[in-house]
């Protein structure tokens, strides 16, 4: 890990994820709990994590060829300055006390967009910069820095909300965006594209019009995912956990204050526990994968969350509730260290994005359908509602368990190289 720190590039990434993802945390849990208080209804909240959903959908099939052209710094810069400007424009509104329920739709959309774009963006700019043998040590310390913000984040929003509302908490977020740019530009300097191999005569990629090579390149990401059978199990199980995942938002407020009567601390105490289970998986999140290997860790961590999930709301205290949501957070901690290392081990430079981008885009299916379903049915009841959540990690768990043959990493060029 120390081999990782030295990198001033990487420093500076993992940096920017830290800090950004404390206001992207704050702003997630403030606006969920604001809305929970407007509309009083799990249905809104499963509208709210639906909506998010639509520019993936939109983009996603598209975007994979853009991250693999371009320089994936610029790309993260642009797209934290545009959500800066998105959120402090809400803010503002916050503030004036003029903020609508449909405004904060808005702004989740906009910011959704540029989310979609970034996770896939930032994993292949680490892989970019990362030596192959590193990609376990590199995938953890940006889990680190997530699940950091987001611990950080959990516990603070619970515990200010009530004194500094939303505005304050989204106007938090605006700043974060913006030392978080300044770390990305600090990066490096000039423009950088990944090489790719020359598969076409030149002759023949001359004569294509620009919407003919985009095509290709996109039909390329699909043909690559071709007779890889384990990659693509476990691409099923990576959108069906991050379906579910982002699908937790509907529940965890509602079970603060429908269950358990806590308001904005009980929600509080429930993000840290997640947060808190997330952060300190980092430490042994590599001990665990090396012990078990990828694919035995992801289906140990569905298993964990599929237990815990269905549980939850039938905690007869809120601490053993907060329990459940530290296991959960720790399962989710270490299935993202290793999909992420299976994914940057397997999959080439070049094919980063549109590979990303096609696993990207089953789970946003996943959390539209899992958005609608579970909202529906939480507000009937809350415990199915879990329920279902649950299931979906089951499910996970298979796909991470099934057989497949052993295959030989790709290798990936060192950043040297």
């Amino acid at each position: 890990m120390r081999a990782i720190l030295q990198k001033r590039a990487l420093r500076f990434v993992f940096s920017a994820n830290l800090i950004s993802m404390l206001g992207s945390g704050m702003n997630s849990a403030a606006v969920a709990w604001y809305i929970l208080q407007a509309t009083h209804s799990a249905a809104a909240l499963g509208t709210f994590a639906v909506l998010q959903t639509i520019p993936a959908m939109l983009m996603l099939p598209f975007t994979g060829v853009l991250i693999d052209r371009e320089d994936r710094r610029r790309l993260v810069m642009i797209l934290d300055a545009t959500r800066a400007l998105v959120i402090v424009v809400v803010a503002l509104l916050a503030y004036a006390g003029k903020v609508k329920v449909w405004e904060l739709y808005l702004m989740n959309m906009l910011v959704a967009a540029g989310f979609w774009m970034f996770w896939p963006t930032i994993t292949a700019l680490i892989q970019e910069l990362t030596p192959g043998e590193e990609f376990v040590n590199a995938n953890t310390f940006l889990l680190a820095g997530i699940q950091g913000g987001w611990l950080i984040a959990g516990s603070i929003v619970g515990f200010v909300y009530n004194h500094i509302g939303l505005g304050g908490v989204l106007l938090i977020d605006f700043a974060t965006y913006g030392v978080s740019f300044l770390c990305y530009f600090a990066v490096r300097s000039g423009r950088h594209v990944v090489p790719r191999p020359t598969e076409l005569h030149a002759d023949i990629m001359a004569a294509e019009t620009a919407l003919e090579r985009f095509l290709r390149e996109m039909g390329e990401g699909f043909q690559f995912l071709r007779n890889r059978r384990g990659l693509v199990l476990l691409g099923v199980s990576w959108a069906l956990f991050l379906g579910a995942m982002l699908t937790g938002i509907v529940v965890t407020a509602p079970l603060s204050d429908n269950v358990f009567h806590a308001g904005a601390v009980g929600y509080g105490w429930l993000n840290a526990g997640w947060g808190v289970g997330a952060f300190f998986s980092a430490l042994y999140a590599p001990w665990f994968i090396a012990i078990l290997g990828s694919r035995r860790s992801i289906a140990v961590a569905m298993g964990l969350l599929a237990i815990s999930m269905t549980l939850a709301p039938l905690s007869p205290w809120l601490a053993i509730a907060v329990l459940a949501y530290t296991v959960m957070g720790s399962g989710r901690g270490v299935s993202s260290v290793a999909m992420n290392t299976s994914i940057m081990e397997q999959v080439p430079q070049h094919f980063m994005g549109r590979v990303q981008n096609t696993f990207y885009f089953a789970g946003t299916a996943v959390q539209v359908v899992l958005g609608l379903l579970v909202g529906a049915v939480a507000q009937w009841n809350l415990v199915a509602g879990f329920s279902i959540i649950g299931l979906v990690y089951a499910v996970a768990f298979l796909s991470a368990s099934w057989p497949v043959g052993g295959g030989t990493p790709i290798r990936q060029a060192s950043p040297a190289e």
